[in-house]
């Protein structure tokens, strides 16, 4: 069973949570790309239904019910209390399980699921230590040959989308950005929801190593949205189904070239564990 358990989440983290409206966020704007998206390269390689899916942070269950539908054996592990009460009111029902609990420590067997959805754990864990934990973590509960998803925060998100929402003629916005490009942590002592919250941003690289490091063969580190996100006409865009498929076609066609990955607002690693562990993987 899981390692012995780690601290709670960051109280700010979980204030946040408690009142931003997450489970309808990717319902909205440049989030609907990042959810298409997401769900291509889940789709693309992950084993066919009804493999067992492990949903860790998946809130109010954007990916998990989605994938539930299509035959999937899922269960949803969240930090947030309020996430898995909402994911429960929702119909939790469709879901094999739904429970409150941390990806430094997953309340599972070893060998546990055919694939690890970490979707948003990575970002809220600021320590390399609490990342490449989480990772291991993810490790133990696949099955040999099990397929890992891991979503992180680009190091450039902040900057990029600061230039979108004019947000720099704000200078307290303009001092959270100098330190997330400096050491990738991300703080927000505003008033300012929109700033987000206490997260750590990748780089392409730097998301990569983290999955080496916890003994997985990294498959490849993905743009998510490409360039789209930043348009300013997005809403437009993609309500028109030719200039939508525009929009998913670039990403798509960008999304693993090392020059313009960190472009994206969102990373997704794809990695495996590996049929035999590595010695050090553990």
């Amino acid at each position: 069973m899981s390692r012995d358990p780690k601290p709670s989440l960051d109280p700010k983290i979980q204030e946040y949570y408690a009142r931003i409206p997450e489970e309808t966020r990717l319902e909205r704007g440049p989030f609907q790309l990042e959810r298409v998206r997401t769900e291509e390269l889940i789709t693309r390689h992950a084993p066919s239904p009804p493999a067992r899916v492990l949903d860790v942070g998946g809130g109010a269950g954007a990916y998990a019910f989605g994938l539930a539908h299509r035959g999937y054996e899922v269960h949803l592990l969240d930090a947030s209390r309020r996430l898995v009460e909402e994911a429960t009111r929702r119909g939790g029902g469709r879901l094999a399980s739904v429970r409150v609990g941390d990806a430094r420590a997953l309340p599972v067997a070893d060998a546990f699921a055919d694939v690890v959805l970490l979707l948003g754990p990575l970002y809220h864990l600021t320590s390399s230590e609490d990342r490449i934990t989480a990772l291991r973590e993810a490790c133990r509960a696949l099955r040999p040959g099990g397929w890992l998803f891991a979503a992180a925060i680009s190091r450039f998100a902040s900057s990029l989308d600061g230039l979108t929402r004019d947000l720099f003629q704000d200078p307290r916005f303009g001092a959270i950005v100098e330190r997330d490009l400096a050491e990738g942590q991300h703080r927000n002592a505003t008033e300012r929801e929109d700033y987000f919250t206490t997260s750590y941003f990748h780089r392409p690289e730097d998301l990569a190593a983290d999955v080496s490091a916890a003994g997985l063969d990294l498959h490849e580190v993905y743009g998510v949205e490409g360039p789209g996100w930043l348009l300013h006409d997005f809403d437009a865009r993609w309500s028109d189904p030719r200039t939508r498929e525009d929009l998913l076609r670039v990403a798509r066609q960008v999304e693993a070239e090392p020059s313009i990955r960190g472009a994206s607002a969102h990373l997704l690693a794809v990695a495996r564990r590996p049929s035999m562990d590595h010695p050090t993987a553990r």
